[in-house]
């Protein structure tokens, strides 16, 4: 006696969905993710969305786009009410029901589709974090899963609109969103032409398609930045300092471990496609998100949207046939007990790691950041023009606003390729790095003492050390106040 279809799916579903809680849980310590919550807290404080850069003297009333405002007033809101826990089991939750809804999306045997779905996760977590980006994820998979039960039941369509609305607000992923479903109708498009589906099945799904695409478009300035949006994500798309400085930018290394099982994803998803024919409305979508993986990081978990129901929807039902016959099933009884029992265990280990990271979190909050030195800038006024190193950027927003403004910090997009380019000039010390310190006005630098930047600056008589330790080094302009006013000039 089998256990029935429903119960199967439940015990496979539910032991994925802890399964998962446990691996996405992550550190709250993503280099944004403190200005994100100062952000979010003065959004909260002013009652508006600020539509200049209030964190940076380097483009201090410059135009912003906040394009994630509401991602910064939800995280905000967690860590007030409940710590790095709140948002280390939070972002956890957001991750872990992009999969499930991907897992709902996988055809077969659900141990394959679960299967499946974890080895995608395995692929995509290199993106897992504290982050924004989350959002994405889980919308662009409900869009997808929407898609598939809208074949068959259009009204569910509806709902497109307002779930993209609430995504435009969230993160500029946004644009995933039109682009999916075009690829959608230009699947179907595929199909009619190649004879796989008629004319008359065909063209009505186009036409839905192209009017949720259009519906989609026109809610964008429904945002605090209006119409600027539209631009925003090609913007970011063709800046050549995001994609030559920020790492989640770079194409994957397969010598790497950690991107391993996407190499295990690709050799899957080819054996897949050569065993069976997916239709045009796959394909096409995983043709791009498949060019976008290889591209930067950062577009694999969008890949493995599309990839892993191909590989779960490959796996050949005559595999369940082969090799030796099954023993006798055991007792129902005995088999319930045994699945409740792995859920329960599963469950418990989710909830392990997830005290583990609580009790790690400021440990690795002083591993990653300068805690040390910016406790030394808190309690002794030094100048407050500060060139921090990027990835303490953030940080140092957090805890040193509005004290001290920052050089450049993680929002790569506001600086934009110049500016970059002039930091990276200064930390490595490449011709001019002086010049650039000068005409900023910088008086305060806190780095790695291990940088180049740091060692040039021992070695100048203008500078001198006012905090040190393994971790950060904080050197001071030391030239009299009068010629710090020429320098700014």
């Amino acid at each position: 006696m089998k256990i029935p279809d429903f119960n199967r799916t439940r015990y496979f579903g539910a032991t994925l969905f802890f399964g998962l809680m446990a691996m996405t849980a992550r550190n709250a310590t993503d280099p944004d993710l403190w200005w994100h919550l100062t952000n979010g807290q003065r959004i909260l404080a002013t009652g508006h969305v600020p539509h200049t850069d209030p964190f940076s003297f380097t483009r201090a009333g410059h135009a912003w786009v906040s394009h994630e405002w509401l991602s910064d007033i939800v995280f905000y809101e967690l860590w007030k009410h409940g710590g790095a826990a709140a948002l280390i089991i939070f972002s956890a939750l957001i991750t872990t029901a992009g999969f499930m809804f991907l897992y709902r999306r996988c055809p077969g045997k659900r141990h394959w589709a679960a299967a499946a779905t974890a080895i995608g996760a395995l692929a995509s977590a290199a993106s897992w974090g504290v982050r924004p980006q989350m959002f994405t994820f889980t919308l662009a998979s409900l869009f997808l899963l929407l898609l598939e039960i809208g074949e068959s039941h259009p009204r569910v369509l509806i709902s497109i609109p307002p779930l993209f609305l609430l995504w435009l607000n969230l993160h500029a992923g946004f644009a995933l969103g039109p682009a999916l479903l075009l690829a959608y109708a230009i699947g179907i498009l595929v199909e009619a032409i190649f004879g796989e589906l008629s004319w008359r099945q065909a063209q009505p799904i186009i036409v839905r398609t192209v009017l949720l695409v259009f519906a989609c478009l026109a809610l964008v300035p429904l945002n605090p930045s209006g119409a600027q949006l539209y631009r925003y994500p090609l913007d970011t798309l063709r800046s050549p300092g995001m994609r030559s400085f920020i790492v989640e930018w770079f194409s994957p290394d397969f010598h790497q471990s950690l991107y391993q099982p996407l190499l295990l994803v690709w050799l899957l998803l080819i054996v897949a496609i050569c065993s069976s024919r997916p239709k045009g409305r796959v394909l096409i979508p995983l043709l791009l998100t498949a060019w976008a993986s290889l591209d930067a990081v950062r577009h694999i978990p969008i890949f493995a949207l599309l990839a892993v129901p191909v590989i779960a929807g490959s796996v050949p039902k005559t595999w369940l046939q082969r090799g030796s016959p099954e023993p006798p099933p055991a007792p129902i009884c005995w088999r319930s007990f045994f699945g409740v029992a792995v859920i329960v265990l599963l469950a418990v280990f989710a909830a392990v790691k997830w005290t583990s990271l609580v009790g790690k979190q400021q440990a690795r909050e002083n591993e990653l950041f300068p805690r040390t030195a910016v406790e030394f800038l808190q309690t002794n006024q030094e100048p407050p023009r500060a060139f921090i190193y990027y990835d303490w950027g953030g940080y140092a927003i957090w805890n040193l606003y509005p004290r001290y403004q920052v050089f450049v910090d993680g929002r790569a997009d506001l600086y934009g390729d110049p500016l970059l380019r002039q930091f990276e000039d200064v930390i490595q010390l490449r011709t001019g790095w002086n010049r650039v310190l000068d005409d900023w006005g910088v008086q305060t630098v806190l780095v790695p003492p291990t940088s180049a930047l740091a060692q040039g600056l021992l070695l100048d008589t203008h500078w001198k050390t006012a905090f040190s330790d393994v971790q950060s080094i904080l050197l001071v302009r030391d030239v009299p106040m009068s010629q710090d006013a020429e320098l700014l000039e």
